[in-house]
């Protein structure tokens, strides 16, 4: 029953993460060039995790990509999120394993709609924005699964995250665990989260 329950208040604070996050950080709004969001839920062996970040952290660029060039950074640079354990370093103690990692790229239909009232109302609409040129912004979305065999020994996580995107400059970072939820933030500059004790 704890378990359930436990569970539920996870989620229900994973979900209300992003608007929480909004109203702290400064007024940033949904969408911010080298600022991304981080939601850690940890229970028992299993640590769940939630990436938000905009494609110009990853990719360099936010449109569709069109040219060959464009297509392999983007294949590229899903692939190297999907390898967790790879910009995520647990400690060796723990033993963690990657169970699941799905990435996926969402466009920002909020910053899409405000680019268009603004071009609307110069009444001068750019040749190729319908089809969503140059004006998309998109996110990548990546959800993680891992599994540590000591979850005891998880006592901080190295951020390679940055040394792979150069675009990317600070993460807002959510943790739950049993003991509650806890707000961090991680930068190029000090890329390291202490966990200390979870239990």
């Amino acid at each position: 029953m704890r378990r359930t329950n436990y569970r539920l208040l996870a989620a229900a604070i994973i979900a209300s993460v992003p608007a929480m996050a909004a109203e702290e950080h400064r007024e940033l709004g949904p969408h911010e060039h080298g600022h991304g969001r981080l939601n850690i839920v940890i229970e028992g062996k299993r640590v769940s995790m939630e990436l938000e970040v905009p494609g110009a952290d990853i990719v360099g660029f936010e449109h569709e990509a069109s040219t060959t060039e464009q297509k392999a950074t983007v294949t590229k640079a899903k692939a190297t999120l999907a390898d967790a354990l790879k910009i995520f370093k647990f400690p060796a103690a723990a033993h963690c394993k990657l169970a699941d990692a799905k990435v996926a790229i969402q466009a920002e239909d909020e910053h899409e709609n405000e680019h268009e009232a603004a071009e609307a109302k110069d009444g001068d609409k750019a040749e190729g924005e319908a089809e969503g040129g140059e004006h998309h912004h998109s996110e990548f979305h990546v959800t993680y699964a891992i599994d540590c065999g000591a979850p005891e020994k998880l006592t901080g996580i190295d951020f390679k995250y940055f040394d792979h995107f150069a675009g990317a400059q600070e993460l807002d970072i959510n943790l739950v665990t049993a003991k509650g939820q806890t707000h961090y933030e991680v930068t190029r500059d000090k890329p390291n989260l202490k966990l200390g004790e979870i239990g």
